[in-house]
C-alpha cells in the first residue's frame, strides 16, 4: 500500500465509524458513508494533504483509489 494509501486509511480509521477494512476499489456509495460523513472527510482529505478542493469538486471521485491518484498526482 502506497504512503498515500496508508495516510488515508489511518483518516478512516479515526473519522469514519466503519465496522470493515476500507475498499478502496468500491464506489463510495457502496460503503455505508452518509454524505454529511463523506463531505466531512474530504474536508480532512484537504486538511491532511493541502489539497484545497471545493466540496462541490469532490464529487469527481468515486473510490478512495481515484482520490489517492489524485493526491499522487498533484504531490508530483
Amino acid at each position: 500500500m502506497s504512503s498515500t494509501k496508508d495516510r488515508l486509511k489511518k483518516l478512516i480509521d479515526e473519522n469514519l465509524d466503519l465496522d470493515h477494512e476500507p475498499n478502496f476499489d468500491a464506489r463510495f456509495s457502496e460503503v455505508g458513508v452518509s454524505s454529511v460523513d463523506a463531505i466531512a472527510f474530504f474536508k480532512l482529505i484537504n486538511q491532511e494533504f493541502s489539497l484545497g478542493l471545493a466540496a462541490e469538486e469532490c464529487t469527481q471521485f468515486e473510490t478512495l483509489n481515484d482520490v489517492a491518484k489524485f493526491i499522487d498526482a498533484s504531490a508530483g
